[in-house]
C-alpha cells in the first residue's frame, strides 16, 4: 500500500474542481472544502478527480487535518460571504490551515462603483440577444452603505416568458482585506491586477492578492 501524499495546496470553495483537478493532474497534492455536495460530486467524475480530497463544509469554519503551503480562493467567491464578520472568518480559517510562511491567495473583482450615476444604485453589465429570439440582461445593484450588492439576471424567451435570478454578495476593498489578513496574522506579500502579475492601479477591475503568515508561528 502506497503512503498518502502530503497535501500542499488547499482550495476554499473548490466547486466542481475547475482549478483543483488540473493541479492534481500536474502532480500537485491538492485538497479542498466545498459547501455543495452536488458540486463536489462532479469532481470525481473528471479524469484525475479522484486525486482531489474534498471535505464538505463551510469555508468560514470547516477545518481539515494538516498544514498547507498555499490556500487559495478564486472566481470572486469571497464575495459570496455576505457579512464582514464572515469574511474575516475566511481569512482566519485560511491562516489556521497554513504552515509558517504559508500563503493565502484571493482573486476577486472590484465593485464597479465609478459607473454609478449620482442618485442611482444599478450598473448594467450585459445585454445580449438570445438564440431563440429572446434576450438576456444582467445588472448589479449596490448598497454603498453596507457594501452589499446583488447580481441580477433576467432571461426572456421569444414567447415573452421570463426568468429572474438574484444572487447576494458583499464587496470588500483591497485595503479592507489587508486588515482582515492582519486580524488573522497575515501580511500582504503581492497584489496584481490579474494573473499575468500586471501592476495593480486605480484603473484595475480586479485583483489577485497574496498574504503570508508569520514564519515564527
Amino acid at each position: 500500500m502506497q503512503p498518502r501524499r502530503r497535501r500542499l495546496v488547499h482550495e476554499f470553495a473548490v466547486g466542481a474542481g475547475r482549478i483543483a483537478v488540473p493541479l492534481a493532474a500536474r502532480g500537485v497534492p491538492v485538497s479542498g472544502i466545498e459547501l455543495s455536495r452536488a458540486m463536489a460530486a462532479r469532481i470525481t467524475g473528471k479524469p484525475g478527480g479522484d486525486a482531489v480530497e474534498v471535505t464538505i463544509g463551510d469555508m468560514t469554519t470547516t477545518r481539515v487535518a494538516g498544514r498547507f503551503s498555499l490556500v487559495y480562493l478564486v472566481f470572486d467567491t469571497i464575495s459570496n460571504v455576505t457579512a464582514q464578520d464572515g469574511q474575516v472568518d475566511v481569512f482566519r480559517n485560511a491562516a489556521g490551515h497554513l504552515r509558517p510562511g504559508g500563503l493565502f491567495l484571493v482573486e476577486v473583482a472590484l465593485p464597479d462603483l465609478r459607473r454609478l450615476p449620482p442618485g442611482q444604485d444599478t450598473v448594467p453589465f450585459t445585454m445580449a440577444p438570445g438564440t431563440d429570439g429572446g434576450g438576456y440582461v444582467g445588472f448589479d445593484q449596490y448598497d454603498v452603505v453596507t457594501q452589499a450588492f446583488t447580481s441580477n439576471h433576467v432571461t426572456v424567451s421569444a414567447d415573452g416568458t421570463g426568468r429572474f435570478r438574484r444572487i447576494p454578495f458583499r464587496y470588500a476593498w483591497p485595503a479592507e482585506m489587508d486588515l482582515m489578513a492582519r486580524i488573522a496574522g497575515m501580511t500582504l506579500k503581492h497584489r496584481w491586477a490579474d494573473w499575468d502579475r500586471s501592476e495593480f492601479t486605480a484603473e484595475s477591475t480586479k485583483h489577485v492578492s497574496i498574504w503570508e503568515t508569520g514564519r515564527g508561528r
